[in-house]
Parts: structure tokens; C-alpha cells; sequence
């Protein structure tokens, strides 16, 4: 079957976060099948029942799902695991079905589970991942860089990308931790190309451009095309702040330097993902000094595709 894989079906199941339907895509793009993307929500009352609970029906989510049903289905997000379970019934336990993240439901509800390292979920049908499943690819890189040549050619090396989340629930970047780090950032000889998020808040931004913004440098300030991929092509070392997963995955599937910078606040998981990483050699905390070092890149999205391949070729 893996000799056909190409002629297969494929749905991803998303709620519509870009996160976790990036994780899915980049997956899909690694089985090198083209995905029908499905976007649904839960309707009452199951957009407050838990996912454990199993009676779902084609009235419990929209918009409504018809067969043929696909081949294989790339789910994730909560609101994915009722409609994930409701086709695999459906098609008569034909469709393979793959959840990336953990469900928090029994794992054999689905053919694979993707499991992050720091999560404990672990059974025959789960892989583990040492970070979040992402597009980053030598094809995409490639193509990034030479889009994106005209931003970031003319700046010197090194070139230090930085990747800037904010405050989360485990997180708090405050003003005084910005300015130290633009203060580090300043004293490297090197060009700095920057992207912050929503969550960096508009105090730690303007802190950014009145330390950062010259022409040396360059901060992305949210017009035109995101520059993101050109960004990681570009850069010969990468640096993201701790509240990240799926940035500091992203940075560790290129094989450039990785460094964490550290913001107030952690967590257990954050601690488990970050050390998981330091002892991979992928990535090392930023203490205002750059080395370079090489190391595995993470390769989640491709290892997740091959377990599928793997699978499909035991049915």
C-alpha cells in the first residue's frame, strides 16, 4: 500500500488553530499526499461534554461530513477527537486514523497516537516526538530562501534570528526581561532579524524597536507576507523565547543553533521539553553569548510519516 500512498485519501481534522493544523500538515506534506482540510465545530450540547465521552453522532459537529470517507485522517485538537472517532465508525473501521498531541482519551481509540516527549501518554499505537510536528523542510527552507533574498541578503553575518512568543499560561515576558534581552542582543556583532507575536504585548514591542530597530537589523512588523520560514532559511543561529513549543521546534528541525531565552514563570512539561531538548544537543539556554555547534535535527513530522507508512503496509 505505501507503493501507492500518493493515491490516497486524506482528510485533516481541524479546529482551526494554526498550531495544531500546521502539526497536521506537516505530517501530511512529509507522506507526500495532498490533504482535504475539514474544519468543524462541536455543536451543544457537545462543546462541553469531554472528549472521553462517546456517543457522538452526525449531529454533533459542523458542517456535516459525508462519505466517501477518506483513506487516512491527520486529527487534532480536542474538538477533533469526536469527529475522528465518528468516521473511523462510519467507514467500518477502514479509515486510519492519526492523532497528533495527546488526547487524553485511551489511545486505542485511534490506528496512531503522536505523543509529545513531555506528555506521559505511552501505549503500542503511540510514537513519541521530541517536539511539535512542523512544515520545516530542506524543500521549504530552500524555497523561503530565495523569496525572502531581498529582505535578508544585504544584512551581515551572522545572522541571529529572533523568534519572540510573550506571556502564556506558564509564562510572563516582562519589560525588564525585553530590555535585557535587546541589551544582549545589541552588544553580539552580528544582524538581528526579529519576529514578535500577539502575545509579546505592545509595551515589550515598543521596547524592541527603540533598542533593536537600525539598520543592521530587521523587525518584522506584521505587513505583507510573514517572513517566518525566510527568517529560519536565513539565519546561521536561532534564538526563541521559553513559552514556545512549536517555535522552538520549528528552530530545532532546521540543524542551526538553537538558544532558549528565559522568561519568568516555567512549568513541569516546559522544564521536561527544554531539558529534553538541551540533552539532544539540539538547543542550549541564552546567557548572551553565541557558539556554534551541530547536532540531529529533529525530523517529528517525516518519523511520524514513516509509522504511518509503516502501519499501513501491516493492514
Amino acid at each position: 500500500m505505501v507503493k501507492d500512498i500518493q493515491n490516497l485519501t486524506c482528510w485533516i481534522i481541524s479546529e482551526g488553530m494554526a498550531g495544531t493544523e500546521n502539526q497536521c500538515l506537516g505530517v501530511v506534506e512529509a507522506l507526500g499526499i495532498e490533504p482535504n482540510i475539514k474544519r468543524i465545530n462541536l455543536t451543544f450540547p457537545w462543546n462541553f461534554l469531554p472528549p472521553s465521552i462517546k456517543f457522538e453522532t452526525s449531529s454533533s459537529f459542523t458542517p456535516k461530513l459525508t462519505p466517501p470517507w477518506p483513506d487516512i485522517i491527520i486529527a487534532s485538537g480536542r474538538k477533533a477527537i469526536p469527529v475522528t472517532r465518528y468516521i473511523k465508525k462510519k467507514s467500518g473501521e477502514k479509515t486510519f486514523t492519526v492523532y497528533l498531541q495527546d488526547p487524553r482519551v485511551n489511545p486505542n481509540q485511534f490506528n496512531l497516537v503522536a505523543v509529545p516527549f513531555h506528555d506521559q501518554t505511552r501505549g503500542e499505537n503511540v510514537i513519541v516526538t521530541n517536539g511539535a510536528p512542523n512544515k520545516i523542510s530542506d524543500v521549504n527552507l530552500s524555497l523561503a530562501k530565495a523569496q525572502f533574498a531581498p529582505l535578508f541578503e544585504q544584512l551581515k553575518k551572522p545572522r541571529i534570528a529572533v523568534l519572540i512568543g510573550g506571556n502564556s499560561k506558564a509564562y510572563k515576558m516582562t519589560p525588564e526581561i525585553t530590555k535585557n534581552l535587546c541589551d544582549q542582543l545589541n552588544e553580539l556583532d552580528a544582524s538581528l532579524i526579529i519576529t514578535a507575536s500577539r502575545r509579546t504585548g505592545e509595551e515589550n514591542l515598543n521596547i524592541i524597536k527603540k533598542q533593536c530597530d537600525n539598520n543592521n537589523n530587521f523587525i518584522w512588523d506584521g505587513n505583507g507576507e510573514n517572513p517566518y520560514l525566510g527568517m529560519l532559511a536565513w539565519a546561521d543561529t536561532i534564538l526563541v523565547t521559553a513559552d514556545s513549543t512549536s517555535m522552538v521546534s520549528d528552530a530545532g528541525t532546521t540543524g542551526k543553533p538553537v538558544y532558549i531565552v528565559p522568561l519568568e514563570g516555567g512549568s513541569k512539561k516546559f522544564d521536561i521539553f527544554h531539558n529534553h531538548l538541551r540533552a539532544l544537543g539540539v538547543a542550549r539556554l541564552f546567557d548572551g553569548q553565541l557558539d556554534h555547534w551541530k547536532y540531529d535535527r529533529l525530523r517529528d513530522a517525516e518519523n511520524v510519516a514513516n509509522e504511518i507508512k509503516r502501519l499501513l503496509d501491516k493492514k
